[in-house]
């Protein structure tokens, strides 16, 4: 009994063992001892190193936020900027993402650039946009992504009845977007991280990965770095980890 279960399992974990993450390839060189004072400078510098090396869609990213009683959620969103104020992202404050950004306004932000080995990791406290630059936010997307919000108002993650009324919503939008490019969505909001802690991961060939680590420092006394390479004049602290 389970024997043609325990078969598939087995040939399973196998494909699973067998799977590489990169194709070859040399891998680009980091020196933490360079990174600048903050991270932004450097999460804006690879992501133009990923999009330059050909990888696809760059600026999306995973978005784990949890709901009232702490269960975390995923999904993958589009990165719409990032500046001193934060990493940006829109969505309808209806959704479940928005709903639970409500009830907890924390999130983390995961960007995994395979080419190149690395990954990025940003956490932090997450505020909405006002209705003016949520609506800007919005009319700087393409026409296709304005039908999308149009279409999907503020039902975004509630149950579809069926895929009919999902075309008939998409064709009507797209008929407003014609008559009225400026529309906007009610709902749609855009949303700033204003991150904590930001890591930043380089892979390395014989595994000896590199994790140079941001978080933002409550305070301390003026001056320098302590022999770690941390700023002790509050700010951001830069922190090495073990891989």
């Amino acid at each position: 009994m389970g024997g043609v279960d325990d078969e598939a399992a087995e040939e399973f974990r196998a494909l699973l063992r067998g799977l590489r993450v990169r194709d070859g390839g040399e891998l680009p060189a980091f020196d933490p001892a360079t990174a600048p004072d903050e991270p932004l400078p450097l999460f804006r510098q690879w992501l133009r190193e990923a999009a330059e090396a050909g990888v696809p869609g760059p600026h999306t990213m995973t978005l784990a936020t949890a709901d009232a009683d702490g269960r975390p959620s995923l999904r993958t969103v589009m990165l719409h900027d990032a500046d001193a104020h934060g990493w940006h992202f829109g969505t309808h404050r209806t959704s479940r993402k928005g709903l639970e950004l409500a009830a907890r306004p924390y999130a983390a932000l995961g960007f995994h650039w395979t080419a190149l080995g690395r990954q990025v990791r940003i956490g932090g406290r997450v505020t909405a946009a006002g209705p003016e630059e949520s609506a800007a936010d919005l009319r700087g997307r393409s026409p296709a992504a304005l039908t999308a919000a149009l279409a999907g108002g503020g039902r975004q993650s509630e149950v579809l009845g069926s895929y009919g009324e999902l075309e008939r919503a998409f064709e009507a939008a797209r008929e407003r977007v014609e008559r009225e490019p400026d529309a906007t969505a009610p709902s749609w909001t855009l949303y700033v991280l204003t991150a904590d802690e930001v890591e930043f991961y380089q892979e390395e060939e014989h595994r000896r990965h590199v994790r140079l680590r941001y978080r933002r420092a409550a305070g301390g006394d003026e001056g320098g770095r302590d022999e770690g390479g941390r700023d002790e004049g509050g700010g951001w602290l830069r922190e090495l980890l073990w891989p």
